[in-house]
């Protein structure tokens, strides 16, 4: 009877085992919006923060103290929600905690209505502000005393009594105040900029009056309504920005003297440490000459032009000054002159002291200063692209120290003296770790990992590689997911997954060297998912980006049939069965794959894509391309309208009905051109949603592509 038993319990292991192995996923346990996405997404449930040089750990709503000599040693300090036991001023839990950074007594908190501030010392909430009804672009002052924030279109701010002061009363609805402008380009990620002390408030004012309205339909009233937006497309008249600097204590505001032309950039807004001065990178709207000027704060008037860039394709500011701590006479700025995005040392007279970074390699991020400022920290592509390391230069020897070693993409947050950091980062086989990293010794000590959500499963397997681009000279890095199960004697259907366009990256060395759910739902249907970085994706160097500058979707479109022909290439792939997709950009070049290369793939599916670069936004569409009129080949080009009858397969084109960056007139023009021409694309709609499908809908989104593929491409 025992053994018989025994038997059962090891045929019963044994199943669960192989049914482990052997898992089929759903969508709703890959595709973000899935009911159960998130019980296979790696995560790493601590977070990290430094006060002072003390580290602090938050684990749901609980906060330790961390000694960085002894970190498996924690201590308790209190939890989230404690906190408003001595102070009811907000109501609900603490969603977020935020500590300083140089060891301050006070605490920032949020609850879902409202923020303030929690002294360390005393135990007790010393300050709150709610967040007012219907405000939005909320900005909490230097000291806590302010919020800033923005209702419809105009800009406020209001104290802990409850008092609110409008700064901005503009009734137009053409002109809005506080918010981002130049659609967010330019790395510009809000409108509120408050100075050093919190004494003066920098704000955007953005006139939109001259840009012609836009229809948006909205069909989910009983009567279709429209919603309509400013939309400047290429070679059309665009807004005008200024920008204001209210001051708390007299309750006046002056504008910057920014001068003409008004439909110029203004960008990377930065206040000098003292708070007298603002600086400005201003870029004209052939977006090929900077200036960086500074305004003095008080009277709005010119100061000076500190220095200038220029390039025969285009200039493209994405951070503003830094100043060097401790040393309010130096400040940082990034810049690609020489090719590749480095750091340069400047004095406020506008003389360069000297570049800091120089190579091959990339900086991608700034993190900060040491205490005394003798050592900045930054993040880089160095020593390879799909790769992210922590480095430290000394801003007076310019001597670079590599502080990270693990392969793999790192982020960092430094202590206060730059004694200690803890980095977070995953890699293609570490779902993710963070580890402290002692800066002078280089030892490392794990703190946290991420549980990999895959283990005992038999997943798809993820591979890395290289290819030449279409220049017989520059590598591109590709992944390729393979089924499980898979067989090299047996010839599989390949679907290439594609973005391709500026500001990207598809390929890196992160958990599965980056691949998506759908890929592994994909590879487990039976079928290879390849996604390749081509040229004019970027952290490559401005030549490998700007490559298809005044033509996009040429040199781009040659690179990816170099994968294409890799793939045919390969005994296991089937030629005939090869499908594309891709959205946005993506979309743009899934649709003009087919048409340059009609002969080559069975389906594509195209989600909300670029169809003519005429009918985008300004900013984007005159930095790659200038406008229609200066580059009329170019647009001809790259326009798809005109290649429509050239379409041999199957296409699906997805657009969300309400679309505000990439606007529905796009496809429904390609499917004008593709009646004129005879052609007959498939076309589905997702109304209510704009440019990017959300929440449960996207799980239906994703089965509606893999249905389309299981249709035409298997």
């Amino acid at each position: 009877m025992k053994k018989h038993i025994i038997f059962i319990l090891f045929i019963a292991f044994t199943s669960v085992l192989f049914a482990q192995q052997n898992k089929q996923f759903t969508l709703d346990e890959l595709i973000p919006g899935g009911k159960n996405f998130y019980n296979y997404y790696p995560r790493i449930l601590e977070q990290f923060q430094w006060h002072g040089d003390e580290l602090v750990m938050l684990r749901h709503d609980s906060v330790f103290r961390v000694n960085p000599l002894s970190p498996d040693k924690k201590k308790l300090a209190f939890r989230f929600n404690e906190i408003l036991k001595n102070g009811n001023e907000r109501n609900g839990n603490v969603s977020n905690v935020s500590f300083d950074r140089e060891g301050g007594d006070n605490l920032i908190f949020s609850t879902p209505d409202g923020m303030g501030v929690y002294d360390l010392k005393t135990g007790r909430v010393i300050s709150s502000i709610g967040f007012p009804k219907n405000s939005a672009n909320r900005e909490f002052s230097p000291g806590h005393a302010y919020l800033a924030y923005t209702k419809d279109n105009n800009l406020y701010i209001t104290d802990g009594t409850g008092k609110e002061t409008a700064i901005s009363s503009e009734k137009n609805k053409g002109i809005v105040c506080g918010r981002a402008v130049h659609r967010d380009e330019f790395g510009i990620k809000g409108g509120i900029f408050w100075s050093p002390n919190g004494n003066k408030l920098a704000f955007y004012r953005m006139d939109e009056t001259m840009v012609a309205d836009y229809p948006i339909v909205d069909i989910s009233t009983r009567i279709a309504t429209e919603k309509s937006i400013k939309y400047p497309m290429a070679g059309e008249k665009s807004h005008e920005v200024t920008i204001g600097v209210y001051d708390i204590k007299t309750g006046q505001t002056v504008y910057l003297k920014t001068g003409e032309p008004r439909e110029k950039y203004l960008t990377n807004v930065a206040w000098s440490p003292d708070g007298k001065f603002i600086y400005v990178a201003e870029l004209n709207r052939e977006q090929n000459h900077l200036k960086m000027n500074r305004y003095d704060a008080g009277s709005g008037d010119w100061d000076k032009t500190l220095f200038e860039e220029t390039h025969p394709k285009y200039v493209e500011p994405e951070n503003p000054v830094l100043f060097v701590k401790n040393n309010p006479n130096q400040f940082i700025w990034q810049s690609e002159r020489d090719g590749f995005n480095h750091l340069y040392l400047y004095d406020v007279s506008g003389k360069l002291l000297k570049q800091l970074t120089k190579g091959d390699w990339e900086v991608t991020d700034v993190v900060g200063f040491d205490e005394k400022g003798d050592h900045l920290f930054f993040i880089s592509t160095n020593p390879t692209p799909i790769d992210r390391h922590a480095y430290s230069v000394n801003v007076k020897s310019g001597k670079i120290n590599r502080l990270t070693t693990v392969p793999g993409m790192h982020n960092i947050a430094v202590s206060r003296s730059g004694r200690y950091l803890v980095s977070r980062y995953s890699s293609h086989d570490n779902p993710g770790e963070a580890d402290l990293i002692d800066t002078r010794t280089g030892k490392a000590v794990t703190l946290a990992s991420a549980r990999n959500p895959f283990a005992a499963i038999n997943m798809p397997p993820a591979e890395l590689g290289t290819l030449k681009a279409d220049d017989d000279k520059t590598d591109l890095f590709y992944r390729m997911i393979k089924p499980a199960d898979f067989d090299a004697s047996k010839k599989y259907p390949v679907v290439i997954y594609v973005y391709g366009g500026p500001h990207s990256q598809m390929v890196q060395n992160r958990w599965r060297y980056g691949s998506g759910g759908w890929e592994t739902y994909m590879a487990q249907k039976g079928y290879i998912v390849f996604v390749m970085d081509n040229r004019g994706t970027t952290y490559r160097g401005r030549d490998f980006e700007d490559i298809t500058y005044r033509q996009l979707g040429v040199e781009e479109a040659k690179d990816q049939m170099r994968g294409v022909e890799f793939l045919k290439s390969l005994p296991y792939v089937d030629a005939d069965r090869l499908g594309i997709h891709g959205w946005s950009y993506g979309g743009f070049m899934t649709i003009n794959m087919l048409l340059r290369y009609p002969d080559v793939f069975k389906v594509g599916v195209a989600g909300g894509p670029v169809i003519d670069w005429k009918y985008y936004e300004v900013m984007y569409g005159e930095r790659y391309m200038d406008t229609p009129q200066e580059n009329p080949d170019g647009y001809r080009e790259a326009s798809l309208l005109n290649k429509a009858g050239n379409l041999k397969s199957r296409l699906l084109i997805i657009h969300g009905d309400e679309d505000p960056v990439v606007v529905l007139q796009q496809s429904l023009q390609f499917l004008k051109s593709s009646i004129d021409a005879g052609t007959h694309p498939d076309y589905f709609i997702y109304p209510g949603h704009e440019h990017n499908m959300v929440g449960r809908d996207r799980v239906h989104l994703h089965e509606h592509i893999t249905r389309y593929f299981e249709d035409f491409c298997w």
